[in-house]
């Protein structure tokens, strides 16, 4: 069977739709079926609109992402309350203690973002890790800072990763590959990126741009489908008759 092959994270700038528009081809031309574009809270529905057109052009299945990047554990709350419905698949960028142990216990997060370089600012620990274990939310690593930095900066990234993924691992969190790639240059295969994440430990690397987040994405649009109950519960026939 055919894997399906995800990018979650491909930063295509809006701004400019043909470049935006040649970044999602070349995801498509190097075997990604599937792909998100960060959105902020804000987004409007033409620009949603002009996303899933341009992906049914390239041939990938566009799926809506928002990014917060909220300041406080109530600004994630307020947010969550205002978004949680409007997008397929919600990340929150823990760029605080605070806001990374809220996002981790919140069911309605679906992934974790530590985009900071410096180890003192990545807050993914066991802690954390075993607040996310009670959740649904998983961890994202993007894979571009591995290809962009160099020397000191790129190996104690690197080291950070490769204990970020043995706390995931000991604690059951699923994890999915992303490029974060904003440029083509930036973009490589999915296997290539899975060779790459071999680098920091992740031993299932293939299953992270694959499996992993298809699983994500299609659980997701079983909740925000009309049929939805509750988890394991969906109506299948409604009507006088039933």
């Amino acid at each position: 069977m055919k894997k399906t092959f995800a990018d979650l994270h491909l930063r295509a700038n809006l701004k400019n739709r043909e470049s935006a528009k040649r970044l999602i081809t070349k995801a498509a031309e190097l075997g990604y079926s599937m792909v998100a574009v960060p959105l902020s809270p804000e987004a409007r529905q033409e620009e949603l609109a002009w996303l899933r057109a341009t992906c049914k052009e390239a041939g990938v299945d566009f799926v809506s992402r928002v990014d917060l990047r909220p300041r406080s554990q109530n600004e994630v709350l307020r947010l969550l309350r205002k978004i949680r419905r409007r997008f397929e698949i919600v990340c929150v960028s823990c760029e605080s203690k605070e806001v990374a142990r809220q996002a981790a216990k919140d069911r309605r997060v679906d992934l974790l973002s530590f985009p900071a370089l410096d180890w003192r600012q990545r807050f993914f620990d066991r802690a954390e890790a075993e607040l996310a274990s009670g959740g649904l939310a998983e961890l994202e690593v993007d894979v571009k800072p591995i290809l962009a930095l160099e020397g000191r900066v790129r190996v104690r990234l690197l080291s950070c990763l490769r204990r970020e993924v043995a706390v995931a691992r000991e604690f059951h969190i699923p994890i999915v590959l992303s490029s974060g790639a904003g440029e083509m240059i930036l973009l490589r295969m999915p296997r290539e990126m899975a060779a790459l994440a071999g680098l920091f430990g992740l031993a299932e690397a293939v299953a992270a741009v694959s499996r992993v987040p298809a699983d994500l994405v299609r659980r997701n649009r079983l909740k925000l489908g009309s049929g939805f109950v509750a988890p394991g519960i969906r109506v299948v026939r409604e009507g006088s008759d039933c």
